[in-house]
């Protein structure tokens, strides 16, 4: 029960890590906003995970969406202590074939969506003088990415992001971060899209593709909901007090900048 008293707001949060990272806050005591495109989906993990849970449509592309989010969080819970911004998508493609629309899509969730319901974060921490933001990033914020130019450059501007805005609201006293996973081998991303996406774009089977990503890790398997999930929780603790800025790996060793 190391965030008891707490409150979060979890974007994407309506299945996948999102779902996971939201049922983790409960679980340490923190009271949870899911937030998710999918309403019906938002309110129904809210609904499983129970302790008080509210699920809610939200874009993150959106001011009035997150502002009206945050308004929602800090009337239900009273104030709000931590924003996980989890929401994303990956559309891969090779780079000579790759249809700007689908990259300026990827960049408008990935780190437009980011800016944006972070800034509606903020505004409601700087009043508060206290608050934490962890930023779902990835191991490919911090090297370029295979035929997946877009999900990179989104991912590495996320952790420029995470570095400017936790300047400009350390005097506010809010702490902001980043995790950067390896690969969720396992996850609703990789079983309902990446697999079939990195198969059609490698010219691989599935089986390859699993068996290529595994590897490529020191320690031999893909990262768990789990993994993250505890490392989220640190970031968000008093444990973590005096760390900003940051964007910690969590990769098996793959990823060690």
């Amino acid at each position: 029960m190391r965030l008891e008293g707490k409150s979060a707001i979890v974007t994407g949060a309506a299945q996948g890590l999102g779902e996971a990272l939201a049922q983790r806050l409960a679980d340490e005591g923190c009271s949870v906003l899911l937030a998710d495109m999918s309403e019906e989906k938002a309110l129904a993990a809210a609904e499983k995970i129970g302790k008080g849970a509210i699920g809610m449509r939200a874009d993150v592309t959106s001011p009035t969406d997150c502002d009206a989010m945050v308004a929602r969080a800090v009337a239900a819970f009273g104030k709000l202590d931590i924003l996980i911004a989890n929401a994303g998508i990956l559309i891969a493609g090779d780079v000579c074939e790759f249809d700007p629309e689908k990259w300026r899509k990827v960049i408008d969730v990935n780190l437009n969506g980011y800016f944006i319901s972070a800034q509606a974060a903020c505004k409601q921490m700087a009043q508060q003088k206290s608050g934490c933001i962890v930023q779902i990033n990835s191991k490919s914020g911090k090297k370029g990415s295979f035929r997946n130019s877009a999900y990179a450059a989104s991912k590495f501007g996320g952790i420029g992001l995470t570095q400017s805005l936790a300047l400009d609201m350390a005097p506010h006293g809010v702490r902001v971060n980043c995790v950067c996973p390896g690969n969720l081998l396992d996850g609703t991303l990789w079983q309902d899209s990446l697999f079939a996406q990195y198969a059609q774009t490698q010219g691989l089977t599935i089986e390859q593709v699993r068996a290529k990503y595994e590897s490529q890790v020191p320690l031999g398997r893909g990262a768990t909901y789990n993994d993250i999930a505890g490392v989220v929780v640190f970031l968000c603790t008093d444990d973590a007090g005096y760390m900003t800025g940051q964007a910690l790996n969590v990769t098996g060793g793959q990823e060690m900048r």
